[in-house]
């Protein structure tokens, strides 16, 4: 187990045991901590992945294996909602690549990136499973669909 020596690590780890430890304390419960601990705090801090680690007796870089792998987890900080530009087949076919060019100016970010005022996270993922609704995006746990770029600046008026 990885010895922190500043207080607030203490508590902050604290947090996250308390978080986890309804989970049995074995490998399976590793995606369930990564889960409760991400809609705690938004995204997975490191102390949360040692936290984890430990807790389930997982080696620290399957935990941060795992964190990377799917596309749900987060290992930075992210916006106040987070925005899916599907980039599916049938996305890109109907215009998935303006809607994605629209977002970012309008946001003045890239993909990947959080806006200044902390508001949205944009991102593209590779389908969001909605195809007879092309283009989609999907913010937060909403699908937007059927878009055009006039439609998907809308749709974020509904999220300010």
């Amino acid at each position: 187990m990885s010895q922190k020596s500043s207080p607030e690590n203490s508590v902050q780890d604290k947090t996250f045991l308390e978080l986890v430890e309804e989970l049995p304390p074995e490998r399976e419960s590793v995606i369930p901590a990564l889960q409760k601990i991400q809609k705690s705090q938004g995204y997975l801090p490191e102390d949360a992945l040692e936290t984890i680690a430990d807790y389930t007796d997982t080696p620290l870089a399957n935990v941060t294996g795992i964190a990377t792998f799917y596309s749900q987890f987060y290992l930075e900080p992210q916006g106040d909602h987070t925005i899916k530009v599907c980039q599916g087949t049938a996305c890109h076919i109907k215009g998935a690549d303006d809607i994605l060019d629209e977002l970012k100016r309008e946001l003045d970010v890239k993909a990947g990136e959080v806006t200044s005022d902390g508001k949205f996270t944009l991102t593209n993922v590779r389908c969001l499973g909605a195809c007879s609704l092309a283009p989609v995006i999907m913010v937060d746990e909403d699908v937007h669909g059927n878009l055009t770029t006039e439609k998907a600046i809308e749709v974020l008026e509904e999220y300010e």
